[in-house]
């Protein structure tokens, strides 16, 4: 349906080429969903994801980018021009067999695989960071949260978008019986956790996400759970992104 409604929309004069986009982690609900958006909006001029094996897309405008299994730091640069990186962490669902070809990173690769985004000539990099539902402290929302996050912000990139979307608690159940009663008493925190803080859905996400690109100034930005719960809720996408932006650089020049 995107690519359908990217069809029928008004070609806009372009002042340049338009951007390459590298997906890493195109996997599960929320992998499917970017890339859908990205691949069927019209702005980029090829959105590429990574992949571990040769396999064939559906669409024209996705191509796949063959990594190795090994040390990222020993990848060769990527074949063609890519501008943009996405950068997700969600594992790959096991009874699709396109996604089990897909090269899905895990947090701690975060920063090796940002320098090799900058090897490759990416200038504009998101990253859709997954945390416990629940436990993130408010201090760190709007701020990096670790050295490794520090360390990508100091790798040079034009800009940087961090999304802390907070992250689906797993289904897996209790074994034993005490264990079963202490997760049925816990589970009354979760009704404690306000509204705009609870997962968002992936679909809603991915519209966040494609949003924001369109926008997004040059800096580093940090997309709070907050944040993203409001705009799960808001009709419109965009106005929800450009206000934000809007608020960051009114506080830069309040500074």
């Amino acid at each position: 349906m995107h690519v359908l409604q990217a069809s029928l929309r008004p070609v806009r004069a372009s002042t340049g080429a338009r951007p390459g986009v590298l997906v890493a982690g195109a996997t599960g609900a929320l992998g499917a969903e970017v890339l859908r958006r990205l691949a069927g909006s019209g702005a980029y001029a090829q959105t590429r994801v990574l992949a571990r094996e040769p396999i064939t897309t559906g669409l024209s405008q996705v191509g796949i980018e063959l990594v190795g299994s090994g040390d990222i730091e020993a990848w060769p640069p990527c074949t063609v021009a890519v501008q943009i990186g996405v950068v997700m962490f969600e594992p790959p669902r096991l009874y699709h067999d396109r996604e089990r070809a897909l090269w899905t990173p895990i947090p701690g690769q975060l920063l090796p695989l940002a320098r090799w985004l900058r090897r490759c000539g990416v200038q504009t990099l998101v990253v859709v960071l997954p945390h416990t539902q629940g436990s993130l402290p408010a201090a760190l929302w709007r701020g990096l949260a670790n050295i490794d996050e520090q360390q990508v912000v100091a790798l040079g990139f034009e800009r940087v978008l961090l999304v802390r979307s907070a992250r689906k608690q797993s289904g897996a159940g209790a074994t034993g019986f005490l264990q079963k009663i202490a997760q049925w008493m816990l589970s009354v925190v979760s009704y404690m956790i306000p509204v705009t803080s609870l997962p968002v859905r992936p679909a809603r996400l991915a519209d966040f996400v494609a949003a924001a690109l369109r926008v997004l100034p040059a800096g580093t930005h940090v997309a709070d759970p907050e944040l993203l719960g409001r705009a799960a809720q808001a009709r419109d996408m965009q106005a929800v992104v450009q206000a934000w932006l809007n608020t960051i650089q009114l506080n830069a020049q309040a500074d």
